[in-house]
């Protein structure tokens, strides 16, 4: 059976476009709560904290904005007895623009509910080529350990990794063909990893990660979509004592305009990457990453202070 009808799906994206900015206007987490789940929930957080960080005078208005749940491209899949329920959309925040972002929602069933548990930005309007039956519905497939696709969703998770720890030296370009999403990776590690020079050093790392769910579509050639989530660190260290790291602005709610020796970030992040049937290199189409903690230790002098 499908996971619910494609009206039934309109009427969630529209809810959740609604309570979302209910919860935004008062940062309300528990509302949000009720909509959001997994890696966007705990991005979301992040962003409220981030916006608590400045004075209340400091902080930017918040504006309104929804989904176009009328012209959603909806990924639908039919599912076996037990399975979870979900689906992908294809969606814009403007009517009439193509669609900017892919997310999944999830049917909760302990809360009977349905909450957005990914989201990511896309590099390009061109979607892709998703099998879909003479309903119209999907195909849902495994998204791990799938031995009839060329990677799965924990060899792409690593794969990313790589990029971000080694510029792909290992495993990313190997894995990826070069996409706006891959090469960004890669800048950042090469352009991060060296914006201190002989002062300091930027370091990053995979670290554990919370939110192992993967969702995958079959695709029209043989192949799959798979969309999932990875938890990364990044961590700036002066090089020598008497240096110190001024945080950030956006830093404030977490570090408290306090120098510090060394800054460990972690980020969370949502992926898609298509993927073939046989032994060729993924395509990552996009990414969306939220920091969510910052902390290191403060120079002596504030440590005495202390």
């Amino acid at each position: 059976m499908p996971a619910l009808s494609t009206a039934q799906a309109r009427d969630v994206i529209t809810r959740y476009s609604k309570i979302n900015n209910e919860a935004n206007i008062d940062r309300n987490r528990r509302l949000l709560d009720t909509v959001e789940d997994g890696p966007v929930y705990a991005m979301s957080v992040s962003d409220y904290t981030e916006a608590e960080g400045p004075p209340a005078a400091d902080r930017k208005p918040y504006k309104p904005w929804s989904y176009d749940s009328a012209d959603a491209k909806l990924y639908i899949p039919r599912l076996g007895a037990g399975q979870d329920r979900w689906f992908a959309a294809a969606l814009s925040d403007q009517r009439g623009k193509a669609p900017s972002r892919l997310a999944v929602f999830a049917g909760r069933s302990q809360h009977k509910r349905w909450e957005m548990v990914s989201v990511v930005d896309l590099d390009s309007p061109e979607l892709p080529d998703i099998a879909l039956d003479h309903d119209g519905y999907a195909t849902a497939v495994a998204a791990d350990g799938n031995k009839h696709l060329a990677a799965d969703a924990d060899l792409l998770r690593t794969a990313i990794l790589d990029n971000f720890a080694t510029g792909g030296t290992n495993t990313g370009t190997k894995v990826f063909a070069p996409t706006k999403a891959s090469k960004r990776q890669i800048e950042v590690h090469d352009e991060t990893g060296t914006r201190y020079g002989a002062q300091g050093t930027t370091v990053f790392a995979g670290t554990a990660n919370r939110y192992k769910d993967a969702y995958a579509l079959k695709t029209t050639d043989g192949g799959a979509l798979i969309l999932f989530s990875h938890t990364h660190t990044q961590t700036d260290a002066v090089a020598h004592s008497g240096l110190q790291i001024n945080p950030g602005k956006d830093d404030r709610a977490w570090l408290h305009d306090v120098p510090r020796t060394s800054i460990t970030y972690t980020f969370v992040c949502n992926d898609a990457a298509t993927v073939p049937a046989k032994a060729e290199p993924s395509r990552l189409i996009g990414y969306t990453c939220a920091r969510t903690d910052a902390s290191g230790p403060p120079v002596p002098s504030w440590s005495d202070r202390a």
